[in-house]
C-alpha cells in the first residue's frame, strides 16, 4: 500500500459516518521529508518539523513558543511524552503521533472534536509502530 493510500483512506476518512473528516493530514519522515499528504496540508518549513522532533526528545520544548505548522501557531496541550503532541487553535487543532521513522499529522476544525482527531491519528500511528515503521 502506498503512503498516499494511508493518508487518503485512514487519515482523511469519514470519521463517524456523518461525513466528518480531518481538515488535513500527512505522514512526514523524521527528517522532514514528505511521505504523503492531503492536498490541504499546509506548506510547512523544515525548521517546524525540527522543533517538533526536539519536543518529542525534550518534552515541554515547544510550550513557551507554541507549535508552528505551516506558519500557524498552535498552543501545545497535553499529549503523551515522547509519543504524541497535541496543539489547539480556536475551535480546531492538531495531533501529531511519532512512530519509529515518521510523524503522523492530523489537523481538524469543528465539528470534528479533538478526541476524534486523536483517535484517527493515533490509531494509524500505533499500526505503523506495530509494523516496525
Amino acid at each position: 500500500m502506498s503512503w498516499q493510500t494511508y493518508v487518503d483512506d485512514h487519515l482523511m476518512c469519514d470519521i463517524d459516518g456523518q461525513g466528518q473528516h480531518l481538515t488535513a493530514a500527512a505522514i512526514i519522515g523524521h527528517d522532514g521529508s514528505v511521505w504523503a499528504q492531503s492536498a490541504s496540508f499546509p506548506q510547512f518549513k523544515t525548521e517546524e518539523i525540527t522543533a517538533i522532533m526536539k519536543d518529542f526528545d525534550e518534552p515541554g520544548y515547544l510550550a513557551p513558543t507554541g507549535l508552528h505548522l505551516g506558519g500557524t501557531k498552535y498552543m501545545v496541550i497535553q499529549g503523551e511524552q515522547g509519543a504524541v503532541i497535541r496543539g489547539k487553535k480556536g475551535s480546531g487543532g492538531t495531533t501529531i503521533k511519532k512512530t519509529g521513522q515518521a510523524l503522523v499529522f492530523g489537523i481538524y476544525e469543528e465539528p470534528v472534536t479533538p478526541g476524534q482527531c486523536n483517535m484517527v491519528v493515533e490509531r494509524l500511528g500505533d499500526y505503523l509502530v506495530d509494523q516496525g515503521l
